[in-house]
C-alpha cells in the first residue's frame, strides 16, 4: 500500500511518486481508488504515472468516480487503465414500515434492532422540516412519534441525532439515491427507505396515519440485482472514441474490515459505498488472471475481463440503473464482471504501448507523447496515429450515421488450438451491423484474425427506439465457440464524428 494522500488532499507530486514506488517494488497489478478530475492525459498525473506501469507488464485499475448519475462524469478514462463503475449486491439489511392501513414499505437499517417493538406511533411529517431540521423546536413536535423526513445536506447525522435524543420513536429517512440507497450508520431506530416510498409515507403522515418498524437483519437473493449504484460515474469519456467506464462490479454497501479510530468508521469493521469499492474487486480477479496466465499483457487482461461478463442480471433482464430503467453502456461499460468466466476468455484483444503512443499521438501530438511516454525514440513522425475508435480495444464505439462506418479489431486466440468461433450480433431495428469475416476459424494457439464492423442507422428508425433520442444506439458482437462467447457491446454514437 501507498500513501499519497492527506486529510487535505493528494498532491500530483506525492501520486507519481507512489507509482513510481509501486513500479520499482515490482507490482503486477495497482488497485487506485482516487481520482484528480477530468484532466486532458498530459496534465493528469494518474495517466501519466501510470502508463509507465502499463509499459511494465503492470494492469493498472482505477475507479470510474462518484459523480453520478452526471452523463460524462466518468474519470480516469485512459484506455490503458481498467475503469471500474459500481454496482449492488444481492443483499439488503431490510427493514419494515407497518402502516396502521395494512399497507407495508420495505427499506433498509444497518443498525438493526434485535427486538421490534409492536407499538404502533404516528408518522409525523412537515414541508417546512423535510431536511430533518428539528433542532429548534420543543421536543413535545417529535416525542413518541415517527418522523418522516429527507436525507438533505452533511449533517443529517447530527439532525437525526437530536430528533432521537428529544424522544421520538423513530425516523424514517427518505433517500436521494433511487432504488440504490447508501447505507448509514445513523446508531438509532433509522430506516432509508427510497425516494417513491418516501412520498407515500408523507402522505399517509398528513392522514394521522400510524406506523410500526420491524427489522429483519440481512436478506441475500434480493431481485433484480446487479443494479448501478446513483453514483457511479457515467460516460461517455470525454476524450470519445472509447467506451467508458470499462466495467460494472460491486460497489454499493460493501462490508469490509476497517481500522479502529476513525472519523469515518470505529472498526473492525465497516460499510462504505463508492467506486473505490469496487475497483478492489477488480484488482483481485486481474491479480488472479495474472497468476494464471503471468505472460500476458495489461490488455489481454483487461479483455479477458471485459468480454466475458454478465450481461443481464439477476432475473434475466437488462441490468437496470438506479432507477429501474434499463441502464446504458455509459453506466455499465461492457457489463457486470463473471471473475470465473474471466479466467479463460477464449480469444483476446490485445494493446501494446507503440499502440497507446499512436493514440496519443492522435489525440495531443508531440508535446503530449513526450510527456506521458518518457521514450525519446517514440516520436509522433515515426507512429501511425490511431483514432480511439480504431483501437484494439475490446468495446466498440462508432459514429451514428445512415453511412456505413467501419472499424477494424484483431483476437489472439488464448483458448483451445483448434476452434471455430462465428459472430452473433444483436442490435436493434435501428441499427445496422455487419461483421467480416462471420467466421474465424484457428488452428493454433496465439494465432491472430483480423475482422471489420460496419455499423450504419437505418433510416426512417431514428424516433422508433429510445436510445436514439439520448444520441446513442447500442447493440452488441459475439464471437462464439462450442466452448467460449466473447462479447463486444458496440455503442453508436452522434457524439463521433466519422
Amino acid at each position: 500500500m501507498y500513501k499519497v494522500c492527506t486529510a487535505s488532499g493528494c498532491d500530483e507530486s506525492a501520486i507519481l511518486a507512489g507509482l513510481d514506488a509501486a513500479i520499482k517494488d515490482g507490482v503486477d497489478v495497482l488497485s487506485i481508488s482516487l481520482d484528480t478530475g477530468s484532466l486532458i492525459f498530459d496534465y493528469d498525473p494518474i495517466a501519466i504515472g501510470t502508463f509507465s506501469a502499463v509499459s511494465r507488464g503492470i494492469v493498472v485499475v482505477c475507479a470510474a468516480g462518484n459523480d453520478g448519475p452526471v452523463v460524462g462524469s466518468v474519470t480516469n478514462d485512459a484506455p490503458w487503465l481498467l475503469t471500474v463503475a459500481a454496482s449492488s449486491v444481492d443483499r439488503s439489511f431490510r427493514a419494515s414500515v407497518h402502516l396502521s392501513n395494512g399497507k407495508r414499505i420495505d427499506g433498509e437499517a444497518l443498525t438493526q434492532v434485535t427486538k421490534s417493538s409492536s407499538s404502533v406511533y404516528p408518522l409525523h411529517y412537515e414541508k417546512e422540516r423535510q431536511d430533518c431540521n428539528y433542532n429548534d423546536v420543543d421536543n413535545s413536535v417529535v416525542s413518541g412519534k415517527i418522523v418522516v423526513c429527507d436525507e438533505m445536506g452533511p449533517d443529517v447525522q447530527s439532525k437525526i441525532h437530536h430528533i432521537m435524543g428529544a424522544g421520538a420513536a423513530g425516523v424514517v429517512l427518505s433517500c436521494y439515491e433511487g432504488y440504490t440507497t447508501v447505507l448509514r450508520n445513523f446508531n438509532s431506530s433509522v430506516v432509508q427507505v427510497t425516494p417513491v416510498d418516501g412520498e407515500v409515507l408523507k402522505t399517509s403522515a398528513t392522514t394521522s396515519m400510524g406506523a410500526t418498524l420491524t427489522y429483519n437483519n440481512a436478506l441475500l437473493g434480493v431481485q433484480p440485482s446487479p443494479v448501478v449504484a446513483s453514483f457511479s460515474s457515467r460516460g461517455p469519456s470525454p476524450t470519445i472514441g472509447v467506451l467508458k467506464p470499462d466495467i460494472l462490479v460491486p460497489g454499493l454497501n460493501i462490508l469490509a474490515a476497517w481500522p479502529p479510530n476513525t472519523e469515518s468508521g470505529q472498526g473492525p469493521s465497516n460499510i462504505i459505498s463508492g467506486t473505490s469499492m469496487a475497483t478492489p474487486h477488480i484488482s483481485g480477479i486481474a491479480a488472479l488472471i495474472k497468476s494464471l496466465h503471468p505472460d500476458w499483457s495489461p490488455a489481454a487482461i483487461k479483455s479477458a475481463i471485459l468480454t466475458t461478463v454478465d450481461a443481464i442480471n439477476s432475473t434475466g433482464g437488462s441490468i437496470l440503473d438506479e432507477n429501474h430503467e434499463k441502464a446504458t453502456l455509459y453506466a455499465t461499460g461492457s457489463s457486470h464482471v463473471s471473475p470465473a468466466r474471466a479466467a479463460d476468455p477464449g480469444l483476446v484483444y490485445d494493446l501494446d504501448i507503440i499502440d497507446y503512443a499512436g493514440y496519443i499521438c492522435w489525440l495531443l501530438g508531440d508535446k503530449g507523447l513526450a510527456t506521458i511516454v518518457h521514450n525519446s525514440s517514440l516520436t509522433c513522425p515515426k507512429l501511425a496515429k490511431v483514432k480511439g475508435i480504431q483501437l484494439n480495444y475490446p468495446t466498440i464505439m462508432v459514429p451514428l450515421t445512415s453511412t456505413a462506418f467501419t472499424v477494424n479489431r484483431t483476437v489472439t486466440n488464448v483458448g483451445p488450438e483448434t476452434s471455430t468461433y462465428t459472430a452473433k450480433v444483436e442490435a436493434p431495428k435501428s441499427l445496422n451491423i455487419q461483421v467480416t469475416p462471420e467466421k474465424l476459424v484457428f488452428s493454433k494457439a496465439g494465432e491472430k484474425k483480423m475482422f471489420s464492423v460496419s455499423v450504419s442507422r437505418k433510416l426512417g428508425r431514428e424516433h422508433k427506439e429510445g436510445s436514439s433520442s439520448r444520441g446513442h444506439i447500442e447493440g452488441s458482437l459475439s464471437w462464439v465457440s462450442r466452448k467460449h462467447v466473447v462479447r463486444s457491446p458496440i455503442a453508436a454514437s452522434t457524439l463521433l464524428s466519422p
